[in-house]
């Protein structure tokens, strides 16, 4: 295997081990197990763990951005807006994507380390253009997107979907849909 294929075989195991652990509780000794190569190894494609966990996420925005713009391929404005909308609930039934992303979040938001948090909140500053751009949308109805898509995200993180008709993926994205203009 070349370097650069075992640097996306470590990326995808980082990205599985820090899904579930998050940036600190997650170990470079389990992501070089679980790649199949030696730490010493790891250390030597990634300098840092950090590293490793910006490229992980880095990797995770990248899946989710093609994700969208694929699924509104073609589409412009309400059209772009569902078939988006779409693409968010089969990306929430990655759960492994989906607690990525919260881990993303929550490294950012923890505050002991600027670089994680620029690069988490500049890739999804970038998402949340891609996704304004394509769908057309104002700043109120991004803020209502952007509030929706969060919810979603915690319904799904949480498994809440069982706990009323409010509360299912297809009826919060249905707000999204429905009610982005009013």
């Amino acid at each position: 295997m070349s370097a650069d294929e075992r640097r996306k075989a470590v990326v995808a195991a980082a990205m599985h081990e820090f899904a579930r652990g998050g940036l600190a509780g997650t170990s470079t000794e389990a992501i070089a197990a679980r790649a199949g190569i030696s730490q010493p190894y790891l250390f030597r494609l990634f300098s840092t763990k950090r590293e490793l966990f910006v490229a992980a996420v880095g990797r995770g925005f990248d899946l989710a951005e093609q994700e969208l713009v694929s699924a509104a391929e073609g589409l412009a404005g309400e059209a772009a807006l569902e078939s988006i909308s779409r693409g968010y609930a089969r990306m929430l039934e990655d759960r492994e994507a989906l607690l990525l992303q919260l881990q993303s979040y929550a490294a950012a938001a923890a505050g002991f380390d600027t670089e994680v948090a620029e690069h988490v909140r500049e890739r999804f500053g970038r998402l949340v253009g891609v996704v304004a751009d394509i769908a057309g949308l104002d700043s109120e109805q991004l803020r209502r997107v952007l509030a929706l898509g969060t919810l979603c995200s915690v319904v799904a993180a949480l498994d809440l979907q069982g706990l009323g008709p409010g509360l299912t993926l297809d009826a919060l994205l249905g707000l999204v849909r429905g009610r982005i203009g009013g």
